[in-house]
């Protein structure tokens, strides 16, 4: 399941994954990311990432084609979770998005946001 969470900024989405990630799972983030994307340019990702229970192959295609079309329309991706792999997942995701990616744990949520919506010096 992803949920999607609120973020008080308009170029940021922020979602929940945990249980079991489906392809169906993918379409309502993957439109919200495509409209911020077209609204904003470049836009951040904030991930909390739960127990995953199942991941269906489907699911990981369409992650992976989204990643390939959008490689270089974030700006940063905050991973946060307690699992000790989300820090290697997080240095495996670089060669996928000129993102700066960062791993933090569940319990650094607040300054996961805060570093992920933080103004960069990057102009668009």
């Amino acid at each position: 399941m992803i949920e999607i969470l609120t973020s008080n900024h308009d170029n940021t989405v922020a979602i929940n994954m945990s249980g079991e990630l489906t392809a169906k799972d993918y379409g309502p983030v993957v439109n919200l990311l495509e409209d911020k994307i077209r609204e904003h340019g470049k836009i951040n990702l904030y991930c909390e990432i739960g127990e995953l229970e199942e991941v269906e192959p489907g699911a990981i295609w369409k992650d992976l084609k989204f990643d390939a079309k959008h490689f270089n329309d974030f700006e940063r991706v905050a991973m946060v979770g307690d699992k000790q792999w989300l820090e290697w997942g997080a240095k495996f995701a670089k060669p996928f998005t000129s993102a700066e990616v960062k791993y933090f744990d569940m319990s650094e949520k607040a300054e996961a946001m805060q570093w992920v919506v933080a103004e960069t010096n990057v102009h668009h």
